[in-house]
């Protein structure tokens, strides 16, 4: 795969780090103690470009980060991304990288870099799936260093759909949303915004929570229903006026 795509000058430190700081694992625990996680790293190649030596993908998996998040800004008022932003750029100054975000234009290709790292396969519900964290991961940054680390070793390249005989993800969801041809996304939301979807807006989806891999990780019953809202209103379904 090839990315074009070229980085922003952004936040470009360009101070000496500590020897410390070159070691990944100093990296790793630094943005672990902020409630997210490391979920792939990538050296510089001619087929992924961006402007640096190596990325770090920065994001959420399990409950941490929305734990976090809810306790200081609320969820019903406040966006996730600004305070991810709020909370991940000081982190990425410190440790004297750049940093990018899902939601900067023009858009970084986040999933484009999660496959090259290994951290990233596709589901048969089109949803990313990390090898360790299942579906109960975002990606939420990425940092770019321009000083050269002692990278780990990516994750074994295969995919935990390839040995999932029975995918019961497929079958799970109550109005069959989810097939080999792809996501129904208006049967999907139909159903949401049904008085018969009040399981799956409660609950979340019943596809996604089928999965057999990192369950975990799964989601607290509180950032469910903030992704299920999300997603509700995001495509003109008001969940207020659902009966």
């Amino acid at each position: 795969m090839t990315s074009s795509w070229t980085a922003p000058c952004c936040n470009r430190a360009t101070r000496a780090l500590p020897d410390a700081h070159r070691d990944a694992a100093v990296v790793e625990a630094r943005i672990r103690s902020e409630s997210f996680e490391v979920l792939g790293w990538l050296g510089a190649s001619a087929d992924l470009e961006f402007d640096g030596t190596c990325l770090v993908l920065v994001g959420n998996a399990g409950p941490a980060m929305f734990e976090r998040f809810a306790s200081e800004r609320d969820p019903a008022q406040d966006l996730m991304d600004q305070w991810t932003q709020d909370v991940l750029t000081p982190v990425a100054d410190e440790l004297g990288a750049r940093v990018m975000f899902p939601f900067d234009t023009p858009h970084p290709p986040f999933l484009t870099w999660a496959r090259a790292a290994h951290a990233g396969h596709t589901s048969p519900l089109g949803m990313n799936i990390h090898p360790k964290f299942g579906l109960w991961h975002a990606y939420r940054a990425a940092f770019i260093f321009d000083n050269a680390f002692d990278l780990p070793a990516p994750d074994d390249n295969t995919s935990p759909c390839d040995t999932c005989r029975d995918q019961p993800c497929l079958t799970a969801c109550p109005v069959g949303a989810f097939s080999p041809d792809g996501y129904n996304v208006p049967a999907c939301a139909n159903h949401l915004g049904s008085p018969e979807g009040a399981p799956c807006r409660t609950g979340g989806c019943m596809a996604r929570s089928a999965c057999p891999v990192g369950p975990e990780y799964f989601y607290s019953p509180a950032q469910t229903r903030f992704h299920m809202v999300a997603f509700m209103t995001a495509r003109g379904v008001d969940p207020a006026t659902i009966g």
